[in-house]
């Protein structure tokens, strides 16, 4: 298997708190995969080795085969792959999918599509290793200010709140699907992070998804504001 910079970020592992790739015998890497793990210090690692002597259970109990049903939550932990962490990393592939379409065919947005990638593709990297997200500026815009131009539209761009409609063009059409895939992600982050009090156990998250919808809805406006 040839495995390009994405496919390397998507299989990223957590071995005693260091991220590492497993790499089969036959597989090679891209040039841009290489470059990446070096330029993020990633240890490649042979693949003989990724394989646990046994698998851990929630409940504590051990397996030494991994069954179909199950997937890594983490480590050798092993969960079943209707788990809400697991729901939700299958969202954020399919934002991810998303994103990378709309950058394809959105060439004016492509620097900030570009940014909310990378925001992404970190957020699935944090979530696995439990991780913080940190803040910051998305799209030259802090939290505050995503709010207020997202809220407010009309006194920054001229441009009032608005329905997508086919007339609109491809490009808005787009950036609104990834709006909606953003959501989507939220939601199940939601899912994924209360507890049985109805508490967040990682609001940093559920921040970073919200401020990605908004700064996709901003990119909406602005277009529609510019056409």
């Amino acid at each position: 298997m040839l495995y390009t910079e994405e496919a390397v970020r998507s299989n990223i592992r957590n071995r005693e708190g260091k991220r590492v790739f497993y790499l089969g015998k036959g597989d090679t890497l891209t040039p841009g995969a290489r470059d990446y793990l070096s330029r993020e210090r990633i240890e490649v690692l042979p693949a003989e080795q990724a394989k646990p002597e046994e698998y851990r259970l929630a409940n504590g109990a051990v397996l030494r085969e991994k069954p179909e049903h199950m997937t890594h939550l983490k480590g050798n932990l092993l969960v079943s792959k209707t788990h809400p962490r697991i729901a939700l990393r299958g969202r954020m592939d399919s934002l991810e999918a998303e994103l990378l379409l709309c950058q394809l065919n959105c060439e004016k947005w492509r620097a900030e599509l570009g940014e909310i990638l990378a925001l992404a593709r970190n957020l699935i990297r944090w979530e696995v290793l439990d991780e913080p997200a940190p803040e910051g500026k998305l799209c030259g815009l802090t939290a505050e200010e995503l709010r207020s131009h997202s809220h407010r539209p009309q006194d920054y761009y001229g441009q009032p709140h608005f329905m997508p409609e086919a007339a609109d063009g491809a490009v808005i059409l787009r950036l609104n699907r990834c709006r909606t895939a953003a959501r989507a992600a939220e939601l199940a982050a939601a899912a994924a992070f209360t507890d049985e009090n109805g508490n967040c156990t990682r609001e940093d998250i559920l921040r970073s998804l919200n401020r990605m919808s908004s700064v996709l809805y901003i990119l909406m406006i602005r277009e529609k504001a510019g056409r």
